[in-house]
């Protein structure tokens, strides 16, 4: 039985790769029954060859944002993907530093399919830590803190949850009795209870990878954006704007900008001037 904990994992402190992955942004992407041919295929990547450990990834994706001249708007990335042995069979391990936006959701959805896809993610700005569980096309579980969960099982997790660290209760409610754990040690160690993959500095760092160039993903149609905020004294303020509302404000804030400036001001009283002109 595996029974690693967040502890397993706290060379990720240490780690120079790893601290190069939580400052870029990455995903790592463990996938079951695929090779790593039909992963990159699945995510419409343009082969790019192979890279010698994280040094040729790392080096594939630089040269590509150089090509890109650097464009921070351009969420195009090199990510790379290698077999490795896991629980029930071999698995297909993709890493990318994309600054976390993750595989496509209808590409894991596909690859899921028959099997079992466990994705975590950090996106390198102010910083947001993702968790994702699919299984035979179906997201399980997700969450950013594992208190707050979603997916269309959200609470099977909780055992495993609180057996590798998270400060839960066995509702799966946050546990303010319960010691502090580093999340993204205890994520990994989550990652590796559901795969059977043991991730480890070297294990990321000698692979050859197989590379492919993601494509960026067409935006999705919105129609309204929710703010939900609960500030450190318990108040909440939950407001959703629709698009019709965001666009009318733009619209406006576009126009008083482009308004052209009028400068006025007050002349002095007649009297006033005529005394100062004159000298009196």
């Amino acid at each position: 039985m595996n029974l690693v904990t967040a502890h397993d994992y706290a060379w990720i402190r240490t780690s120079p790769l790893f601290r190069h992955m939580m400052e870029s942004g990455y995903t790592l992407t463990l996938i079951r029954g695929r090779t790593p041919c039909e992963v990159l295929r699945a995510m419409e990547a343009e082969p790019r060859g192979t890279g010698e450990g994280t040094a040729g990834l790392i080096e594939a994706d630089d040269a590509h944002r150089a090509e890109v001249d650097y464009d921070y708007w351009d969420e195009s990335y090199v990510a790379g993907a290698f077999s490795a042995p896991g629980e029930n069979g071999d698995w297909t391990l993709v890493l990318g530093f994309d600054g976390g936006l993750g595989i496509a959701a209808p590409y894991v959805e596909t690859l899921s399919k028959g099997g079992r896809v466990v994705a975590h993610s950090t996106n390198g700005g102010k910083p947001i830590h993702l968790f994702h569980w699919f299984e035979d096309g179906e997201l399980r579980t997700t969450f950013e803190g594992p208190s707050s969960r979603d997916g269309n099982t959200p609470d099977e997790l909780v055992p495993l949850l609180r057996e590798v660290g998270f400060p839960l209760t066995s509702e799966g409610e946050h546990d303010e009795s319960a010691p502090d754990v580093d999340p993204k040690a205890a994520v990994l160690a989550l990652a590796e209870r559901l795969t059977g993959i043991r991730v480890t500095e070297s294990l990321l760092q000698d692979a050859t990878y197989e590379l492919g160039l993601v494509p960026e993903q067409p935006a999705e149609e919105w129609t309204s954006v929710v703010i939900d905020i609960t500030d450190a004294h318990g108040e909440r303020l939950h407001r959703e704007w629709t698009y019709e509302e965001i666009a009318t404000a733009s619209d406006r804030v576009r126009a008083e900008a482009n308004a052209p400036i009028v400068i006025t001001y007050n002349e002095p009283p007649a009297m006033d001037r005529s005394e100062h002109e004159t000298g009196e």
